[in-house]
């Protein structure tokens, strides 16, 4: 008898794509019972459980009054888990209708001949006008805004229903602020 050890990992990069300025680059975590009923559902062509969303928020840490961050952690089990504060989301299912912008938003799988191992790559860009009631500066002292992003997943779909999909995967990090004056781009890679 045949046995697979499937292992998934989570690679993000957040930059600015003008400037090539690194903001975060880190592993992040994998949800692995919503990952796994993911995979079976998409292999046994289902319709749903596919990546179909990025989510940010800005609940995953906190800051004390002398500038210490304190991190939460993940959100990696229970079959409900979410972003702590789920704040602003976009589609990066490039094969979807809804999708708007699918040459800059949108996933796609990456496999060297050979490789025990296929790549996802998730691509997410905050354009300047998005999200549109954002600050116009990226100098804010306000590091609760809705748009000082320290947390993000992706989410899995659900036929007619967006932002309903089961959090797949969930990372923490340093806030960073999406504002008028700069992009923001997400390079997500998931690691089959």
């Amino acid at each position: 008898m045949d046995t697979v050890q499937l292992k998934v990992e989570g690679f993000i990069k957040i930059y600015d794509p003008v400037s090539m300025e690194i903001f975060v680059e880190k592993k992040n975590a994998i949800h692995y019972e919503n990952f796994s009923e993911a995979l079976a559902k998409g292999v046994a062509n289902k319709g749903e459980g596919t990546i179909y969303e990025m989510h940010f928020g800005n609940g995953g840490t906190s800051i004390d009054p002398t500038g210490v961050i304190s991190y939460l952690p993940p959100n990696s089990t229970g079959t409900n888990a979410n972003l702590y504060n789920d704040t602003y989301s976009k589609i990066v299912d490039n094969s979807n209708s809804a999708n708007s912008d699918s040459l800059r938003n949108f996933m796609e799988p990456r496999h060297i001949p050979g490789a025990i191992y296929t790549d996802i790559l998730v691509t997410c860009l905050l354009d300047y006008g998005e999200p549109n009631d954002q600050a116009a500066f990226d100098n804010s002292q306000n590091l609760n805004g809705s748009y000082v992003f320290d947390e993000l997943g992706l989410k899995g779909y659900v036929p007619g229903q967006p932002g309903a999909g089961k959090l797949l995967t969930h990372v923490i990090f340093h806030p960073v602020q999406k504002s008028l004056n700069r992009l923001i781009q997400i390079d997500y890679t998931v690691r089959i």
